[in-house]
């Protein structure tokens, strides 16, 4: 998977270059606007997303905005018991 991850405290979105299309859908609902077109193919000739290694804060938008299942999930990490 393509993401960088630095501690794992943060939400991250993990996107599989196998099964995105390039739609763009992702990266036209981020908010944060930390998804962006790559410039590799992927086995079926699309330039699959890619994740800028930080800023996301987990909305999910650009998991449900996404048409192609499992082409991208987003890591959400587990609240801290106080």
């Amino acid at each position: 998977m393509n993401s960088s991850v630095s501690d794992g405290r943060a939400p991250y979105p993990v996107i599989d270059p196998l099964e995105c299309k390039a739609c763009g859908r992702c990266v036209w609902v981020c908010p944060r606007k930390v998804l962006a077109p790559g410039d590799e193919l992927n086995a079926r000739g699309y330039a699959f997303v890619r994740y800028a290694g930080e800023g996301c804060i987990g909305c999910l938008n650009c998991f449900y905005a996404c048409p192609e299942p499992n082409a991208i999930r987003v890591h959400l990490p587990a609240k801290e018991a106080k």
